[in-house]
């Protein structure tokens, strides 16, 4: 098949974020899968200055609703990919990829944005059989192939798939602030004169894939959907859940140049040297036996800081240490620092973001930390189990379908469902109290989870089966 892939970002080209991730992994996957795979995303200016590019085509022009739009197409070769890069600089020539200011919204450059890849498409001479849109960035791009008079006839025949990365950001801005789209267009998202751009993608996608099978089912109840369930309902028909994959080239404790030893499940005594490695490099105190606690990522409430913070000190009375990496609102940090500062040989919290600091506590930590307000997907419970990092989740969304709690036949890890607080510090306790007193039933859970792979080609493979059924 051909496959027209639309994303706002890919990783080793442009990244913020793990959207980047599978930006590269899953059309390299399809690729190798045999299909017919090119990209397009914007021409930023973080790509501007780091490659240079020639143009594959004369400048285009779109005109509509009285405006025109000239833009230059770039072109690279990516893994054997052909990649395609809309070169608007009033709207993609900013040192932020997402940045808004007074003129300009991130509704209005991203639905230009789908417009003008669906025109890339076409002065390249690409016509493809699948549409493969993700996120509120390209979602309106389901919408033209199917409405826009510029664009319907040529994308006749081709099947839109919107896969939802996260459904709580869904591009909202008013109709008069976004001129690529006519004002008079009927069958958009519309409420109060404020376009949806997920919701209107949601209205005409031919197929829906949240990133798990459970998130699919949270997205269409009043609780777990961000406001999208209206939608959601309206078209269940044609929502499948696609589980992410894991990239194990990167992700793998044998081969990892960011940590201090190599080990795998047969071999496990290089975790000990990357256990010391990170107490060192984080200033905690230097000591095997103590249990270490780690946690990448944003911090933000969606990442359970609101379970996390009233319950840190009473996990500090406890012989355990904490690693924590991550950026984020600025109250949480805050609070964070003050904790740290308080416990600095126990709890140690870093506000920046390096990979090589991700890597050590994936490899160095005893438990990886996930308490989710809610988590579509989520990646890092993968790369612990990879590590032999017990993960300690909560049971909603992609955490979910991966981890299976330590009581069951087939546990990998350590779960908990209510959104307490509460119910956080006793699962962290239930851990604690496994690693001391059943330590070999521990091991088997680790060795289970160190077995468990999530590929890329098989979340490729169960894409493919949504583009070929009807």
């Amino acid at each position: 098949m051909k496959i027209l892939f639309l994303i706002s970002e890919v990783e080793d080209i442009v990244k913020t974020g793990g959207l980047a991730d599978v930006g590269k992994a899953l059309p390299m996957a399809l690729s190798e899968l045999g299909h017919e795979v090119n990209i397009i995303l914007p021409y930023y200016k973080a790509i501007a200055d780091s490659l240079t590019l020639s143009n594959a085509t004369p400048k285009q022009i779109i005109y509509t609703n009285g405006q025109s739009y000239a833009f230059d197409i770039k072109e690279l070769n990516f893994n054997g990919i052909p990649v395609y890069f809309v070169d608007y600089p009033k709207y993609f020539n900013n040192d932020k990829l997402y940045s808004e200011d007074s003129n300009v919204s991130n509704a209005e450059k991203f639905t230009f944005f789908s417009l003008a890849a669906l025109k890339t498409a076409e002065a390249v001479g690409f016509k493809p059989d699948i549409l493969h849109t993700n996120d509120w960035h390209t979602s309106m791009a389901c919408y033209f192939a199917k409405h826009s008079p510029l664009t319907y006839e040529y994308f006749a025949h081709t099947k839109s798939v919107l896969t939802i990365h996260n459904a709580a950001f869904q591009g909202t801005d008013n109709l008069v602030n976004i001129p690529s789209v006519e004002p008079t267009a009927t069958g958009m998202y519309v409420e109060n004169n404020y376009l949806n751009m997920l919701k209107t993608g949601l209205l005409y996608a031919d197929k829906i894939c949240p990133v798990s099978t459970t998130y699919a089912q949270e997205i269409a109840t009043p609780l777990g959907s961000h406001g999208i369930d209206d939608v959601i309902r309206q078209r269940i028909n044609v929502v499948e859940g696609v589980l992410n994959g894991c990239d194990y080239e990167q992700w793998d404790p044998s081969t990892d140049e960011f940590i201090a030893a190599h080990y795998c499940v047969n071999d496990m005594s290089g975790k000990v040297a990357c256990k010391k490695d990170l107490q060192k490099t984080f200033g905690l105190r230097v000591n095997s036996e103590v249990p270490i606690l780690g946690m990448v990522c944003r911090t933000t409430l969606q990442k359970g800081f609101g379970y996390l913070i009233p319950i840190i000190e009473d996990v500090l009375k406890h012989n355990v240490q904490i690693a924590l990496v991550g950026t984020g609102q600025k109250d949480i940090t805050e609070e964070l620092h003050r904790i740290a500062n308080a416990h600095p040989k126990q709890f140690v919290f870093i506000e920046e973001f390096k990979s090589d600091y991700a890597h050590k506590v994936e490899a160095g930590a005893d438990f990886f930390l996930m308490p989710s307000e809610f988590e579509p997907c989520g990646l890092n419970q993968m790369y612990s189990l990879a590590y032999g990092t017990t993960p300690i989740v909560r049971g909603i969304g992609g955490l979910k379908d991966t981890i299976v709690d330590i009581d069951e036949p087939d546990g990998t890890g350590f779960t908990f469902s209510q959104p307490t607080a509460q119910a956080l510090l006793s699962v962290i306790r239930k851990a604690l109290l496994v690693r001391l007193e059943d330590s070999k039933k521990l091991q088997a859970v680790i060795k289970r989870g160190m077995q468990k792979k999530f590929t890329w080609k098989e979340a490729a493979n169960k894409y493919v089966d949504v583009y070929q059924r009807k």
